[in-house]
């Protein structure tokens, strides 16, 4: 709880307030009454903070066991009889030493009250249900709506991990139970879609907690999606304009105090190895290395702008608690470039990056965006006409590449303004990815120049850009995008050739070869299992083609071939076969589109 609001205790009417504030309302009071029905199932229970959430809302508690899915069925029974009850909600101020009397077998409670500079606490109460609260909930019980309790997990006391281990237990609402229902439908199509789940299930990456809290390993079908990924980018980069470079891992500690990462940055830089009596870090960006290879030669306004690419792997200390998967990791690879250019080239060079942002994302099914532009904060590197210079560049890069934005005043970072752009999934999700940051602190540390018309050395401006952000949380929104259905030409199997019997083995041998010389990812399903069994297999690993081989196919080398969604494509030529994959491969056809729509490849 932080300082109390006293516009939370207004007299507007519930049904005057705007549908965001009745929605916002609702959740609150669900939360109160939540911890009303889990305090009831537990009288010496302590109860901490339950504020309302993006769908929904939650509440932590410290309890004397932990709760169980049937506890969850209980609470909810004895939150929709608080509902019946349609008990008044009132709230009001009172004075800390009255609140401290109230709370006093209350110790989060009591915390709370300590850290309010007020004089008075806000409080609030249905029944005999009594809470802290700053207010911002409906008039009674039963106005709050549709809701269903969701899950419970593990949270510390305000974050600390030095804190105690409290359960929190979320719940989900909207006004009606038919937008309850449309949320909860989404919710279960986002769990099979969930790239932790799907990368066992598909064999595509593992993490291995023993070894490294969030460092990621690639199997084989995970790897060769990142080289498809990575063919792309490098093929797309060239045919841009961009140089590409490889950089150490490890720098000397003066690098990263000369780029200020070691003052600015340091709780996220590993911890220095002694390297001949100097300090090493591991890298936690590329940018300083990219700078070096700029700065070793002296530049003429001929050379720029230079375009300086590289797929570099970084590191960097994230908490336990924000590790995710793929998407949040402390290892990664970055698609990082650095643009450096005159002034009077920026604004090309950030429409250039949009739009090769925009068809990038293309090629791999993106074809939803919209875009942040952060804008000059209090404290800034650089001046206010450098600043105007750079934020209209932003602005014009995506006004031309026709991508809608908002912007974020003042929440840019001191050294330079820039433009976040979230790709939109199949299932509506937004997902922060691309970054174009303009930067004025770094060519300053590091005296970058070049050498004008007029033969004077001159300052460039620079830019930072990554694409995918990442290539493992890359990685991990393709999964999720295409729950794992991936269009043919980034699935790490394209084919299974599925022999009826034993004798059948040479020739599907002979169909994965002649799949294989055109770069086809073809395998062999030889083992004993009954047909039908392969194919659901290999419908379950969402490969895009089963080709089923037995004497009739062998004889007239033919293949009988199944897509993944179960329709049964009939028998076709080996050679047509051929030509149909390579073209769906190379033009990247929408053989995939139905199933990436669903997230299902099986046919379910």
């Amino acid at each position: 709880m932080s300082e109390q609001d006293e516009a939370s205790f207004d007299e507007t009417s519930f049904d005057d307030l705007e549908p965001d504030e009745r929605l916002f309302r609702m959740r609150h009071s669900a939360a109160h009454v939540m911890a009303e029905a889990v305090l009831e199932l537990f009288p010496d229970g302590k109860y901490a903070i339950g504020p309302p959430i993006e769908h929904g809302f939650y509440y932590d508690f410290d309890l004397p066991r932990t709760l169980t899915p049937d506890d969850l069925e209980e609470i909810e029974k004895r939150m929709r009889a608080s509902v019946g009850r349609d008990a008044e909600i009132s709230g009001e101020q009172i004075a800390k030493d009255e609140g401290r009397r109230i709370f006093a077998d209350q110790p989060y409670k009591l915390e709370m009250i300590e850290d309010i500079e007020d004089d008075t606490v806000g409080y609030f109460r249905h029944g005999d249900f009594q809470d802290l609260c700053r207010g911002g909930h409906t008039e009674r019980t039963g106005q709050i709506g549709a809701f269903k309790l969701t899950s419970v997990a593990g949270a510390y006391w305000r974050g600390d991990e030095n804190k105690a281990m409290l359960q929190r237990v979320y719940g989900a609402l909207y006004p009606t139970q038919d937008e309850l229902d449309a949320y909860l439908a989404s919710v279960e199509e986002a769990e099979k879609r969930d790239h932790r789940r799907l990368g066992r299930e598909l064999d595509l990456f593992s993490m291995h907690e023993e070894y490294g809290p969030g460092l990621m390993y690639w199997h084989p079908r995970g790897a060769r999606i990142r080289m498809e990924m990575e063919d792309v980018w490098r093929r797309e980069h060239i045919a841009a304009g961009y140089d590409l470079v490889f950089t150490p891992h490890i720098g000397r500690s003066t690098l990263w105090e000369t780029s200020g990462h070691l003052d600015f940055y340091a709780d996220g830089m590993y911890s220095p190895m002694d390297i001949d009596g100097a300090d090493y870090y591991l890298r936690p960006m590329n940018c300083p290395f990219h700078i070096q290879i700029y700065n070793n030669t002296l530049r003429s306004y001929r050379e720029l702008p230079m375009r300086i690419g590289e797929l570099g792997t970084v590191y960097r200390y994230e908490r336990s608690g924000t590790l995710h998967g793929a998407l949040r990791v402390r290892g990664f690879t970055q698609d990082d470039a650095h643009i450096i250019c005159m002034p009077d080239q920026l604004e090309d060079e950030v429409v250039g990056v949009v739009e090769f942002a925009l068809r990038l994302f293309d090629i791999f099914g993106f074809d939803r965006f919209k875009a942040m532009l952060a804008t000059q904060p209090e404290k800034a590197a650089g001046s206010t006409e450098d600043w105007r210079t750079a934020e209209q560049s932003l602005k014009t890069a995506l006004d031309r590449a026709g991508v809608e934005y908002e912007i974020a005043e003042g929440d840019a970072v001191f050294y330079g303004p820039k433009i976040d752009i979230y790709l939109i999934d199949a299932l509506g999700r937004e997902w922060q990815c691309s970054t174009v940051q303009f930067d004025f602190n770094l060519p300053e540390r590091f005296d970058m120049s070049y050498i004008g018309e007029d033969g004077a050395e001159h300052r460039p401006f620079m830019v930072h850009r990554a694409l995918f952000g990442s290539e493992e949380r890359f990685f991990g929104m393709l999964i999720e995008h295409y729950g794992g259905a991936f269009p043919l030409w980034l699935a790490p199997v394209q084919a299974v050739v599925i022999p009826i019997a034993d004798r059948h083995a040479s020739y599907a041998y002979h169909v994965q070869r002649e799949l294989q010389q055109h770069g086809l990812r073809v395998d062999v399903d030889g083992s004993s299992d009954r047909m039908g069994a392969k194919i659901r297999k290999a419908q379950l690993q969402k490969v895009p083609y089963m080709l089923v081989v037995g004497d009739r196919e062998a004889e007239a080398d033919q293949v009988a071939v199944r897509d993944r969604s179960g329709d049964d494509l009939g028998a076709m030529p080996l050679f047509q076969l051929v030509d149909r994959m390579v073209d769906e491969r190379d033009n990247r056809t929408a053989h995939h589109e139905a199933t990436a729509a669903s997230g299902d490849g099986t046919g379910d």
